[in-house]
């Protein structure tokens, strides 16, 4: 197929890319590049690569990069709860207004397959955090960010119907790991890069519960709802992860431990949290025969090695955080 990927030089993206490419699938990156295109370079020799530069905004190049796709997969936003509220206006903008675009232009150019990013954090608060929600529960988003993405979801749905129009939204966990375009703003990588570096590391909310993915195996998941028939994928949301990654802070603090034993931990205490939640991954284990091949202490252990080999000169860099 011909793939585009909105927001292809970003974290998930330039994982996804040379995993679509190396399976045979002619890949067409669009991305603004805020954080640069040095990601990408591995792929750019590639034959069957094209990168096309500008915004999901600019109505005249969403139909231009559709126009002879198979499949869109559509990662491009703004990501993260404190980016959104840095800057709403822009969010609203990106993550809610030119998706619902995308979404009317896809159609209209005769996509047939069209994989929306969404987030597990669509589940805010759960009434009941020692049970697992999964993706017939209740979503409660507490954030602009969440909000935007339930809002997409909702309107992706409804747009399924009986023609070749086969729309997916995927409710990912928290991601973590190496990627081409690395980011020391998710709790892993933040939690293990500070630990290493700094020796010293504050937690706000030990207790409170997140599920966890590897950027490699939430790029696999995309990868295989481009491969599987329509019919098992069009009009389903799936959460992408594994149920035994759901885990605490300060588990994943225990986690790092042995890797800087020396690091000091605060944990600042909070009695509220509007996020926490236990996610089940089982459908998409179930109907697809999805697992996950990285786990959090890989993803621990792959940082830590990046971090102290000195790969990265500058880890405060703002390239490396959304």
């Amino acid at each position: 197929m011909r793939v585009l990927i909105t927001g292809g030089a970003g974290y998930v993206g330039s994982t996804l890319a040379p995993l679509l490419l190396a399976a045979g699938h002619q890949v067409r990156v669009f991305d603004r590049l805020a954080y640069g295109g040095e990601s990408l370079l591995s792929v750019w020799a590639n034959p069957n690569f094209e990168f096309v530069p500008g915004d999901v905004r600019d109505s005249g190049k969403r139909r231009e990069i559709v126009a002879d796709c198979d499949a869109v997969v559509h990662l491009a936003a703004v990501v993260g709860d404190p980016a959104c509220a840095r800057e709403p206006e822009l969010a609203r903008a990106i993550n809610l207004e030119a998706s619902m675009a995308l979404i009317e232009d896809s159609r209209k150019a005769g996509v047939q397959r069209f994989v929306f990013a969404s987030t597990c954090s669509n589940y805010g608060k759960m009434d009941d955090p020692t049970k697992f929600v999964d993706e017939e529960s209740e979503l409660r988003p507490v954030s602009l960010y969440a909000e935007t993405k339930v809002a997409v979801e909702k309107s992706l749905l409804e747009s399924a119907g009986p023609d070749n129009w086969s729309p997916t939204p995927l409710r990912f966990a928290t991601v973590f790991g190496v990627s081409p375009r690395m980011r020391f703003d998710l709790t892993i990588n933040e939690f293990t890069m500070e630990m290493i570096t700094k020796k010293h590391l504050i937690v706000f909310g030990e207790q409170f519960w997140r599920p966890y993915v590897h950027v490699f195996d939430a790029a696999r998941a995309i990868a295989l709802i481009l491969s599987s028939p329509p019919q098992a994928v069009a009009g389903r949301v799936f959460n992408v992860g594994s149920t035994d990654q759901n885990l605490q802070k300060q588990q994943i603090v225990e986690l790092i431990r042995p890797l800087a034993p020396d690091a000091k931990i605060e944990f600042v205490h909070k009695n509220e949290d509007p996020r926490d939640y236990r996610v089940s991954f089982d459908r998409i284990l179930g109907e697809l025969r999805y697992n996950t091949t990285r786990s959090v202490v890989d993803g621990i252990v792959e940082v830590a090695k990046l971090v102290r080999a000195g790969a990265i000169s500058n880890l405060e860099d703002k390239r490396y955080r959304n």
